[in-house]
């Protein structure tokens, strides 16, 4: 191709994601550019399904371990730094293939998405309401002005239901209308979509889970919440370390720790899968289609 092509592997956590982005990084001869929100974090390794480095087929990796989990993390920060990676590995003629479970993250770093100010009053009031009253609350009133922004947003994610609450109030207009538009910033991007159907999913989520805890999420944890995992505004609220941080602290037992896991993480992959199905770009592959990494290469060289 004369150009150098932007590459989007997307869907729903544990549908095989990971390997099909490893897949189409060796046969496009480029780099794989992480677009998970948590696997920025270091030390966050077992919670997040992080490949370990001896697993990457010797393909470069890009945006993974740059924080620590103190470090807040913006979705505009995100877009800027991963910009200019793709950017740079564009340049030298790799295609960058970016692979996670964050499509908001995807979405701002492929789509057109201008991102609203800020206004730090605003923003201190809703923080300390959320302190005082808690997420649902304030997910109740986000519901009640955007309603639309409100079926995107768990209602545990505090931190986003703030923001939505603040561009609401310093713009006027919904939340909605502030979030990536459907149209890729570069025309020479492509989105490939892992299809699964959901019983086979769910089974992969709680072997997934199960995996997890066996190989020493608590541990992992608790080592984190010793270097400040409790004081991070983003890395504390990832699905796995909050509840097992709740089972260390004696609000619950390791069997529920597990189970309310296992719950949110098959919540967010039911909101993953409705995220991406609303987006008629995407180029949907069968997780166990045995072609489906050569499918997929060759829907990115109809490119042109």
């Amino acid at each position: 191709m004369s150009v150098v092509p932007i590459v989007a592997v997307v869907g729903a956590t544990a549908s095989g994601k990971t390997d099909l982005s490893l897949d189409l990084a060796e046969r496009l001869g480029g780099d794989v550019v992480n677009t998970d929100a948590m696997q920025v974090y270091r030390g966050m390794d077992i919670g997040t399904a992080k490949l370990p480095e001896a697993d990457r087929r010797g393909i470069r990796h890009h945006l993974l371990d740059t924080l620590t989990v103190r470090d807040p993390l913006t979705v505009a920060e995100f877009q800027h730094e991963a910009r200019a990676v793709i950017a740079e590995l564009r340049g030298r003629g790799a295609p960058p293939v970016l692979v996670g479970g964050s499509a908001l993250y995807t979405r701002a770093v492929v789509d057109r998405f201008e991102f609203p100010g800020t206004d730090p009053e605003v923003r201190a009031r809703l923080e300390a309401e959320l302190t005082e009253v808690g997420p649902h609350a304030l997910h109740q009133r986000l519901h009640g002005l955007d309603p639309e922004a409100a079926a995107r947003i768990l209602p545990e994610n505090g931190r986003r239901v703030v923001r939505a609450l603040e561009v609401i109030e310093i713009t006027g207009r919904p939340f909605t209308a502030s979030l990536p538009q459907l149209e890729y910033v570069d025309p020479v991007t492509i989105q490939i979509g892992v299809e699964i159907d959901r019983d086979t999913l769910d089974a992969r989520i709680e072997r997934r889970v199960a995996h997890m805890f066996a190989a020493g999420l608590v541990e992992e944890v608790e080592r984190l919440l010793g270097e400040g995992l409790a004081e991070g505004r983003t890395a504390s609220r990832a699905i796995g370390y909050r509840e097992v941080a709740a089972y260390l602290s004696g609000e619950l037992s390791l069997d529920e720790a597990r189970e309310r896991t296992f719950v949110a993480t098959r919540r967010f992959a039911r909101r993953q899968e409705s995220w991406f199905r609303r987006d008629p770009r995407i180029v949907w592959v069968r997780h166990d289609d045995p072609e489906r990494a050569e499918r997929a290469v060759e829907a990115v060289r109809a490119l042109g």
